[in-house]
């Protein structure tokens, strides 16, 4: 039962803030203050989920193949590579790592 009632409350506490989010005036998201924040801000919620997948284990900090494969993709970005070579980059060094044993 406890269950339920927790997903209820998320339900709620979503719905809570999707409203707030439609209360706000205009005029409050036209600043160029806000404007900027609302561009920055996935970039900085996108960078620390990497970092917390690729970083921790449990309660642990951990230095794996992950970490290979993300440095892989920072290259590839360093040298402008398209997306689609940034992924394959990361994910052949990750597997790469994986098979020697690491």
């Amino acid at each position: 039962m406890t269950i339920w009632i927790a997903i209820a409350a998320t339900a709620v506490g979503c719905y809570l803030v999707k409203l707030a989010g439609l209360l706000v005036p205009a005029h409050t998201l036209e600043r160029p203050v806000v404007q900027r924040l609302a561009a920055l801000l996935p970039v900085a919620l996108l960078a620390a989920l990497t970092a917390q997948q690729t970083f921790s284990d449990n309660s642990s900090l951990v230095l794996d193949a992950r970490a290979a494969g993300l440095a892989a993709a920072a290259v590839a970005l360093m040298m402008r590579a398209p997306f689609l070579i940034v992924v394959g980059a990361a994910v052949a060094v990750t597997a790469g790592v994986r098979a020697l044993g690491g």
